[in-house]
């Protein structure tokens, strides 16, 4: 049930990424028209609009990432035969991912509010619209990063015939 309920995050934070990674177009190819061409004049919210969308865009997909294991490990060893062994190894990185997202998420709380106190100068946003990325993505490789290693266990576990 909570694998069901995690992949339905996923499914909806990649909808939301393909949503703003289509919007980010806009923005960016105004710019570039802009510059290049003289058809439209220069808009200077443009870059703030394709900063504050490519700020999320990084952060939705390296939460991503960590849900699909391809972001956040280096394997350094090749995968062990032995289950223990190759239980330590992912314990190892799904944790130290979980620390970090922890220090994030803890950090990250104080970033946004700071963020929340500013503006922005062309569009006069609230930052708090991107400092709010990090503790957000945090949570997410914290929860995600907790799963994956009980998941980890679980294959172990199940490699031993060890039942509940």
């Amino acid at each position: 049930m909570i694998k069901r309920g995690l992949e339905l995050l996923c499914t909806v934070l990649k909808v939301t990424l393909t949503i703003l990674v289509g919007a980010l177009v806009i923005p960016v190819a105004m710019q570039v028209i802009a510059r290049y061409t003289g058809i439209i004049p220069v808009y200077l919210w443009t870059e703030e609009l394709a900063t504050f969308i490519f700020v999320w865009v990084v952060m939705i997909g390296s939460v991503l990432a960590v849900w699909d294991n391809t972001h956040f490990d280096v394997q350094v060893l090749p995968d062990s035969s032995n289950p223990l062994i190759l239980l330590i190894q992912r314990s190892i990185v799904y944790l130290l991912v979980g620390g970090f997202g922890a220090m994030f998420t803890w950090y990250g709380i104080d970033y946004a509010k700071f963020g929340g106190i500013q503006h922005s100068v062309m569009m006069n946003a609230n930052l708090l619209i991107t400092h709010i990325t990090v503790p957000f993505a945090g949570l997410l490789w914290c929860v995600f990063s907790l799963f994956k290693f009980a998941e980890a266990f679980q294959i172990y576990k199940s490699s031993k015939g060890i039942t509940q």
